[in-house]
């Protein structure tokens, strides 16, 4: 064989290797071109099963299944025993005079007129392990030289175990994946489970009640409520507690996407339907079947859009901007706002039908000011969430601090409590939150109206105060200690405390 033409068969074989994730197709695929390529009469792909040492044949060349399925070899039996034991290659020129050459198959015996016929068999090796063995079967000629064939049936052999590592590889990889991809979804439906939404007021049992209530179903949910009230985690927790969880949870801010672009956001669109659309996109709507659409700030979408979302949520179905095709859908929809839709029905900038359908099954998460119970359970739940990420060891929120959490309005809700909880963990450098820690937001009566104005001395005052507090409760009333603590003399640091009416017998 011409050096040009072993180019292109390996070339050949290897576009064969790399067509299909399937080993036996490509193997078949390897075999039909070694058939045409070598004058191959037969072709046989031989795997050892290293458990119990026997040896089958995977892909076979005018072998029939059954004699595919029935033959099978011991380690060392034959001569592709031998090969699979051994390592070594090896060719036969004449397989009529070879008495180690067992004909298994029986195809050989069964032509009519016997050809002799040529015999080369290499190892295929995963590294220095030996897994099978590929052979062939060609005409004898005294011409051809053999040696060449079984070098490059060795090459062969080689690219074949390459395809099988990597095959091995992309399988170890998919496993991976799916054990993460498992651990993933356990993790967030751990995370949302209702359970896991902290709050114990009144008004939050009413809202764990709703949600346990309607997650099971395929209702469409519409939460209502100010912004950073968390309506987006009662998405999540009617998501991953229902029978859907294992299906995609698809999130989209309609207020975040530009109003020329929503509608091929959530439909997809068409290759060329508009300018820039270079090949087709499938939309939300596709991405999220089978599971949950949630759709954020759902009263920032504009008319237009709002008539075809309406025909989804009826209908079940839509077409792609720019497609002719109806494209059948099967999603459950949340919606979330904290606009007032009533208004806008009166305005004329929602349409009545589609507030109908969204409002099917309302939730109302209510402001942080009227959950005031909450805040003290939230507060320590996001100082041990930072207090971890940070590597901080705060035990607790210090007499004033608590007062001055508890006296704020919280326009920004609970998103803004977690985040001033965070920047009092970052600055915070011992074991206490202290009011000085929290925003200037909290710590300002004027701008807040949430503290009483002070003197700076009042102010000195309450802060003197607070210290000598916390020193008592570290030192559990040890005077000496807690002054020590403090930096002070015990004579000045008894003196302070009778002034400010601090005993301190109470903290023993």
């Amino acid at each position: 064989m011409k050096r040009i033409e072993e180019v292109t068969l390996l070339y050949e074989i290897s576009q064969a290797l790399n067509e299909h994730l399937d080993l036996k197709k490509s193997l078949y695929k390897v075999l039909d071109i070694l058939s045409s390529s070598m004058n191959m009469v037969r072709g046989t792909l031989s795997i050892l099963d290293p458990v119990s040492n026997e040896i089958s044949i995977e892909v076979a060349h005018s072998l029939s299944l059954s004699t595919i399925e029935r033959v099978k070899y011991k380690l060392g039996e034959g001569i592709t025993g031998g090969v699979i034991q051994s390592g070594k290659a090896v060719s036969i020129p004449k397989i009529s005079e070879e008495p180690l050459f067992l004909d298994r198959t029986a195809v050989r015996k069964k032509l009519k007129d016997f050809q002799e016929l040529s015999f080369i068999c290499v190892p295929i090796k995963k590294g220095n392990q030996v897994i099978g063995a590929l052979s062939v079967d060609r005409p004898y000629e005294e011409a051809y030289p053999l040696r060449d064939g079984q070098k490059l049936l060795s090459v062969v052999a080689t690219m074949i175990a390459q395809h099988v590592i990597n095959l091995e590889i992309i399988r170890r990889e998919k496993e991976l994946l799916r054990e993460e991809n498992k651990r993933l979804r356990d993790e967030l439906e751990n995370k949302y489970r209702i359970t896991n939404i902290v709050g114990n007021s009144n008004k939050m049992r009413e809202v764990f009640q709703m949600i346990s209530q309607v997650c099971k179903s395929n209702a469409t949910v519409l939460v209502r409520g100010e912004s950073g009230t968390g309506k987006e985690l009662v998405a999540n927790s009617v998501h991953y507690n229902s029978h859907r969880s294992k299906g995609p949870f698809i999130k989209v801010n309609c207020a975040a996407i530009p109003a020329n672009l929503i509608e091929s956001e959530l439909f997809g669109h068409e290759k060329g339907a508009f300018t820039g659309a270079i090949k087709q996109k499938l939309g939300k709507f596709e991405l999220a079947h089978k599971g949950t659409l949630f759709l954020d700030e759902i009263g920032s979408i504009g008319l237009d859009v709002q008539g075809n979302l309406l025909r989804v949520l009826q209908e079940k179905e839509f077409e792609r901007v720019g497609g002719q095709r109806t494209i059948k859908i099967d999603v459950r929809i949340i919606t979330a706002t904290n606009k007032n839709l009533e208004r806008a029905l009166e305005e004329g900038t929602f349409r009545g039908d589609l507030y109908y359908r969204l409002n099917v099954f309302p939730i109302y998460m209510p402001p942080l000011r009227e959950r005031k119970t909450d805040i003290l359970l939230l507060s320590d739940f996001f100082l041990e969430k930072y207090g971890k990420e940070n590597g901080k060891d705060i035990k607790r929120f210090s007499t004033p601090a608590i007062d001055m959490l508890m006296s704020y309005h919280w326009p920004g809700n609970v998103r803004e409590l977690e985040n001033c909880i965070e920047r009092a963990v970052l600055l915070c450098d011992g074991g206490v939150i202290h009011s000085y820690h929290l925003p200037p937001t909290l710590q300002t009566g004027r701008e807040s109206g949430t503290l009483p104005e002070l003197s700076l001395e009042d102010a000195v005052a309450n802060l003197e105060k607070e210290m000598i507090i916390d020193a008592l409760k570290n030192t559990r009333g040890n005077v000496t200690t807690a002054a020590a603590v403090l930096k002070t003399t015990v004579r000045k640091f008894a003196y302070k405390s009778k002034r400010y009416g601090v005993r301190y017998s109470h903290y023993r």
